[in-house]
């Protein structure tokens, strides 16, 4: 996994990596500069006939392609309580091995919202040293809501719901950047990934919260795959021509087809000190046959954010 090629991503990714640190702290060891809580899950992709029809991407072709997946809470502070209305939105990572020995691999990111702030990372990098710079004490109109102000986008990120889910496997979540799939015979298809629980949607309710534990995501999901396995549909929505697939604040309209890739099996947890959960650096640059970015900014600052954050942990 390279550093992207731009030098401007580069430094941008390197000033969100800082600015988040200064905002959350920097645990290391940990995963500094995005999303980290645990890393539960293992297991499996099985996919559908559909998903090799629109990507020549091996995991769609094959019967059964291992995972692994960590879900996560927002801020980057490890010792967040998973309660915390701070710890949303939820994240979850998706690596597909597809050759282990050659560490070959593709991975997904998604999060439980389908909003996101900005559409590239210097605006995302604005949002958070104004958001930083809004604290008690600081008279109105602050940073934070002059920005928010100039920024409907980001607006519409900070207002949408982000309820407490009773469990990481009981939570929908959204691929916020979309992808080009290309079949086999060439066709392009612009999609967004969502992955959905089959056993439904569940929030916790009001009265559930003042009973939760500080890690009771953590400890559910220990207890639920101690009895079986939790599993998702991997889908995707399909963008018709004219929708706009280089900016991750553009919702497709609902009505667009969605359709079934695959069902993601979770079987078992890695050990909390495997070497695995310390090195592995999801990457949000697919890097495989059969699937390419769309053209979306985001994609290359993520990857960098992604990698400097990973450096960093495995050199703690």
């Amino acid at each position: 996994m390279p550093l992207p090629s731009d030098p401007a991503v580069v430094k941008t990714s390197e000033g969100l990596v800082h600015q988040l640190q200064s905002m959350f702290g920097k645990h290391a060891g940990k995963r500094p500069g995005n999303p980290c809580k645990r890393t539960p899950p293992n297991r499996n992709l099985h996919p559908t006939p559909t998903a090799r029809t629109l990507s020549s991407a091996p995991h769609f072709s094959s019967s059964s392609t291992p995972i692994w997946i960590r879900f996560s809470n927002s801020t980057g502070i490890p010792s967040i309580p998973d309660f915390d209305a701070n710890a949303d939105p939820r994240g979850i990572a998706i690596r597909f091995i597809l050759d282990a020995e050659k560490h070959k691999h593709t991975d997904i990111v998604a999060h439980s919202t389908p909003f996101f702030p900005t559409r590239t990372g210097d605006e995302f990098l604005e949002f958070l040293k104004a958001a930083a710079s809004s604290g008690e004490g600081v008279e109105s109109p602050k940073p934070i809501e002059k920005f928010l102000d100039a920024h409907p986008k980001a607006l519409a990120f900070v207002t949408a719901p982000k309820p407490a889910p009773t469990s990481w496997a009981r939570e929908n979540y959204w691929g916020v950047n979309a992808f080009k799939f290309i079949a086999s015979d060439g066709k392009e298809t612009f999609v967004r990934y969502r992955i959905v629980p089959v056993e439904g949607v569940e929030i916790a309710s009001e009265e559930q919260k003042k009973s939760l534990g500080e890690n009771y995501l953590t400890e559910e999901i220990v207890a639920r795959l101690e009895k079986g396995a939790a599993e998702f549909k991997l889908e995707v929505q399909i963008a018709e021509e004219g929708d706009v697939t280089d900016d991750a604040t553009v919702h497709w309209p609902e009505e667009r087809k969605v359709v079934e890739l695959g069902r993601v099996k979770v079987e078992g947890l890695l050990a909390e000190n495997e070497k695995e959960q310390k090195h592995v650096i999801f990457d949000p640059v697919p890097r495989v046959e059969g699937i390419d970015v769309s053209g979306d900014p985001l994609v290359d600052v993520r990857a960098g954010v992604y990698l400097i954050s990973g450096k960093e942990r495995r050199a703690a």
